[in-house]
């Protein structure tokens, strides 16, 4: 086996189409677990998975979960697979919270994304104007760039809510920043690191700028589309851009 970083695979994106892709953007949609930190970096998702399935097992619903969703190490799939199949009840509200309150503990152990925080700061003092569009929780997400002193450049921040169905891949937190922005589809850019990012963002007409620290998240945005000139693996790809701007 080979590791992330000497495996062979699809070439990212070079220094004058990134240019090019930079060049129109006045605003940035920001995903946050990945493009902005690694949010459970010190209170592993995977334990927290477990512990959701835990807790709907206590409740005497496991027989609402699959299989794949007990071993899911995301608990975002453990909490999207309850609500398919028992949509809008007071059990998805619970978990919900309770996943709110977990990446909210999370959040003083998060890792800042190598880079993010000049590049951030760089983009913003060129003008920049900034949201969070995110399937974790509003709530984490404004604790952790406050934590940064990053709060404001965030001054629109959309997560997810108590309608499980408004999670990424749909745009609904994609669009609702647009109309808070006021800005033009073209002249954005979803900056995320998931196929669900890319999905939401086509939707609107929203150009797209993949982040992928390691090649198997570079193979799945490949995969769902997203062209590799469109991926960077380091935010420092983007601030040199920027700057050299």
């Amino acid at each position: 086996m080979t590791s992330d970083t000497t495996r062979t695979g699809a070439v990212t994106a070079p220094a004058g189409e990134l240019r090019e892709l930079l060049a129109p953007v006045r605003y940035v949609l920001w995903d946050l677990d990945g493009p902005i930190c690694r949010l459970f970096a010190g209170h592993p998702a995977a334990g927290v998975a477990r512990e959701l399935v835990n807790l709907i097992q206590q409740r005497g619903l496991g027989g609402l979960l699959r299989e794949e969703e007990r071993l899911d190490p995301d608990p975002q799939a453990v909490l999207l697979g309850v609500n398919k199949r028992h949509p809008e009840s007071d059990l998805i509200t619970l978990l919900e919270e309770w996943l709110t309150q977990q990446e909210l503990t999370a959040v003083p152990g998060a890792m800042p994304t190598p880079y993010v925080d000049p590049l951030i700061r760089t983009w913003s003092a060129l003008g920049a104007r900034f949201a969070i569009t995110t399937n974790n929780s509003a709530l984490a997400a404004a604790a952790y760039v406050e934590s940064r002193g990053l709060k404001a450049c965030f001054p629109y921040i959309y997560g997810r809510t108590k309608d499980l169905d408004q999670m990424k891949p749909h745009p609904h937190c994609l669009s609702q920043a647009l109309k808070a922005l006021g800005a033009d589809p073209s002249h954005a850019l979803m900056l995320g690191d998931a196929g669900t990012d890319y999905e939401a963002a086509q939707k609107l007409g929203v150009p797209f700028l993949g982040y992928a620290r390691n090649q198997r998240q570079l193979d799945r945005l490949v995969a769902v589309g997203v062209e590799p000139s469109h991926i960077v693996r380091s935010m420092e790809e983007v601030l040199i851009t920027l700057r050299g701007a």
